[in-house]
């Protein structure tokens, strides 16, 4: 529970400055320093920032937004996946920019403040439940008042106010390889009463997980080195669910759950090079990572539609040589060794997904 405890507890010290071309004030607005939720979001800073900017702004409706270096933030990514992501040389106070007018919608969906976090937060959490249990219905029959005290525990931090309501999800959690000794007595009672399949693996968990790729052809060393993110197209969303498959005497661990995820790319030659565990790939039309455009216009299974994603970032490179360069969960660089069971437990958001940030160094395919 420590280390659950201090997610929650983690939080990006921000620097806001208002964009100058908003300032009608001399001298300008001093910049915003704020702690901002790792489990929270931007537009939930907004009670902060009006105050702060609202008598340096010209006329006009407000439509908060953020940008970094340019990069307009989305605001449905947690904050501390946004900062792992685009920060890889993690930059303190990190520096933002809040725009109050000219909101680009061809970048960024729609956000009316606080409600439309909320209603992503609650989809989220309905699209978890159904990956782990195969149903939404403990989400859907929600009581108003449980839905607002989860949400209220989220903007608020409150783990212990969190799992109060969460529990009556029933939404679990795996066991945890990392506490439990390989042949207890409860644990051949568990497995006794799970499912085998046909290799005598049993299963014990679907995980639903986000995954956010930056791949490059440029090496780097140094996290300073690495390739800078100045739009959204350098960066491909993997919706997938991880089958965790238990095998007697082997811990499935964070490596096997990143080669699940990326069976296109992590092949029996690449830098992780054991064989593949089963993964079964989850449909992500519903996912708020996926814009509503392609929420209407999604075809296919989602087999398919994975195979597309991966098949992107991957144009014109060789799978075999591709490298694993950074892997971050809530600011953490984790080893691959680690049991994946201590790392869900520990390390998902609130809504149930667990958040990895990778960068991928692919090498250019020889020319032929």
């Amino acid at each position: 529970m420590e280390a659950r405890e201090y997610v929650w507890k983690g939080a990006i010290p921000l620097q806001i400055h208002l964009h100058e071309s908003e300032v009608t004030t001399l001298p300008p607005p001093p910049p915003l320093l704020v702690l901002a939720s790792r489990v929270g979001y931007l537009p939930l800073l907004i009670p902060h920032l009006k105050p702060h900017f609202g008598g340096a702004l010209p006329p006009g409706a407000d439509t908060v937004w953020f940008d970094y270096n340019g990069l307009p933030l989305k605001w449905f990514i947690p904050t501390g996946v946004l900062f792992d992501l685009l920060c890889p040389e993690p930059q303190r106070p990190w520096n933002l920019t809040v725009h109050f007018r000219g909101y680009p919608s061809n970048v960024l969906v729609p956000c009316e403040g606080e409600d439309s976090v909320k209603w992503s937060f609650i989809n989220s959490l309905k699209e978890a439940a159904y990956i782990i249990t195969g149903n939404c219905k403990n989400v859907m029959n929600m009581s108003q008042s449980d839905q607002s005290e989860l949400w209220q525990s989220v903007m608020n931090g409150d783990l212990e106010a969190y799992q109060q309501v969460s529990l009556k999800l029933k939404l679990g959690v795996l066991e945890d390889e990392y506490t439990v000794k390989k042949n207890s007595i409860s644990l051949r009672s568990k497995e006794s009463n799970a499912d085998t399949d046909v290799a005598g693996q049993v299963k014990t968990g679907r995980i639903p997980v986000r995954l956010y790729i930056c791949s490059a052809t440029e090496d780097f060393d140094e996290l300073e080195d690495a390739p800078q993110i100045d739009s959204w197209d350098k960066i491909s969303y993997i919706n997938r669910a991880v089958e965790v498959l238990k095998e007697e005497g082997k811990c499935f661990t964070l490596g096997d759950a990143v080669k699940t995820l990326l069976p296109e790319i992590f092949t029996d030659k690449s830098v992780i090079n054991e064989d593949l565990s089963k993964t079964e790939v989850e449909d992500d039309k519903n996912a708020p990572c996926v814009s509503q455009e392609d929420n209407q216009d999604a075809s296919g299974s989602a087999e398919e539609r994975t195979e597309e994603i991966c098949a992107a970032i991957k144009p014109h490179f060789s799978s075999n040589t591709a490298e694993l360069k950074l892997l971050r969960i809530h600011g953490i660089e984790p080893k691959l060794e680690i049991p994946f069971s201590w790392v869900v437990n520990n390390l998902m958001h609130p809504e149930h997904f667990l958040h990895i940030c990778v960068f991928i160094k692919l090498a250019q395919a020889n020319p032929r």
